[in-house]
């Protein structure tokens, strides 16, 4: 008999997890993926004001010792706290009210002989202060679904006990304690849950002037509501992608990466070049704002080397780049010269015969001049009159690319 009511509160809350059970293995769907597989996670972290709750009950509780015979007393529970994960929460709790029991002697909690059970009534008021760790069952094993009716949370428990004496008796008793728990929550609505909470506190028994460990089992029922946003947002759509990605896949993802860079390798080659030809042109300007004074426009250009614009194989009309070239030449030097004194220009047009029939490089070589004879005059207001449009086709085996081109001299 000396350790009967430990173990009496222990097996109570067995038999309730025995019982309790059948819930978890008999999930409801809404928690599978497309093959029927229980999905536990990954979830987004919740704010800070997200998935907290506060709840209260009522209901009754008894005092095992050994030596002593139980007796039912009322109990009150209440509870505030936050759920970090669907299956790992925390809870700040408060229990009490009444433990009643019967003693063989008399003491400061009751020395009033009941004649009946030839036995003193001990009523002692308690009221216990504690944290909580909780562990949603229902959603660690059977994956998380917002809308279960039934979930199980086993818990453990520990804390400030304070025992005191009733009806004016003069005594009180401070001691921590210990224990666990099984708290059922049944979904209502959207954020109220009807909530049966089983307990079993392990206390020392000098709470009641006694000696060895007691248990105090407690069953309260009541609600409980949530507070800030009350689900969480699982996150397994980007996770199961990337985990269901073929070898295929990956080599193709690899094969356009390499491709990326090198594009973006020759661009930034194209960038230097293109940098090199501004800077180039940087300083011709510069050359011609110095000599403006004392040279005539005209001849400077007369002895600058011929200016070139370039075009791509079988095009007659320039890129986005090459256009920004003639257009930085023409609006910068072109233009002025041709105010100060008017400038006569040839104009021509090349193809490379290294490619294409030659009556085709003929025609394109033609083409490129009267397409840039024709910029010149409508855009950067050039007299047609004092422009002379010729057209070679050019035999350049090293360089072929420099030949299709227009260059444009003075």
């Amino acid at each position: 008999m000396k350790r009967l009511n430990f173990i009496l509160g222990a097996a109570a809350l067995a038999a309730v997890a025995l019982t309790a059970s059948p819930a978890v293995n008999a999930q409801e769907n809404g928690n599978r993926d497309e093959n029927g597989k229980v999905v536990r996670g990954p979830y987004e972290t919740n704010r800070f004001g997200d998935n907290w709750f506060i709840g209260a009950g009522g209901g009754i509780n008894v005092f095992l010792h050994d030596g002593y015979k139980v007796n039912i007393g009322p109990s009150v529970d209440a509870g505030f706290g936050k759920w970090f994960t669907p299956a790992v929460g925390m809870r700040v709790g408060y229990s009490g009210f009444t433990t009643r029991l019967w003693a063989d002697n008399p003491s400061v909690l009751g020395n009033t002989l009941d004649k009946e059970e030839n036995r003193y009534l001990q009523k002692m008021g308690y009221m216990y202060v504690h944290g909580d760790f909780l562990w949603n069952m229902s959603n660690a094993i059977g994956g998380y679904k917002e809308t279960r009716f039934w979930n199980l949370v086993p818990y453990l428990h520990a804390g400030f006990y304070r025992g005191y004496g009733l009806d004016g008796a003069d005594y009180a008793n401070n001691e921590l304690a210990v224990g666990a728990g099984l708290l059922h929550n049944l979904r209502l609505t959207e954020r109220l849950d009807l909530i049966v909470d089983m307990k079993a506190i392990m206390v020392n028994g000098r709470v009641i002037g006694a000696d060895d460990p007691s248990i105090q089992p407690s069953v309260t029922m009541g609600l409980a509501v949530d507070l800030g946003w009350p689900a969480f947002v699982r996150t397994s759509t980007v996770v199961g992608a990337v985990e269901l990605a073929s070898a295929d896949q990956i080599a193709a993802l690899q094969a356009a990466t390499v491709a990326l860079e090198l594009a973006n390798a020759t661009l930034e080659e194209d960038i230097i070049a293109l940098e090199n030809r501004n800077r180039q042109l940087d300083r011709q300007v510069a050359d011609l704002k110095k000599n403006q004074n004392t040279m005539d426009m005209a001849d400077v250009l007369k002895d600058m080397s011929p200016v070139a614009v370039y075009f791509n194989i079988g095009k007659t009309t320039l890129s986005v780049d090459e256009m920004q070239h003639l257009d930085y030449f023409a609006k910068k030097i072109l233009s002025k010269a041709d105010k100060q004194s008017k400038v006569y220009i040839t104009v021509m047009g090349s193809a490379d015969s290294n490619t294409g029939t030659p009556k085709r490089n003929q025609s394109l070589s033609e083409a490129r001049g009267k397409y840039v004879s024709d910029m010149l005059t409508s855009k950067y207001g050039i007299a047609k009159d004092r422009i002379v449009v010729k057209s070679e086709v050019v035999n350049a085996k090293a360089d072929p690319e420099l030949e299709r081109a227009v260059k444009i001299s003075f």
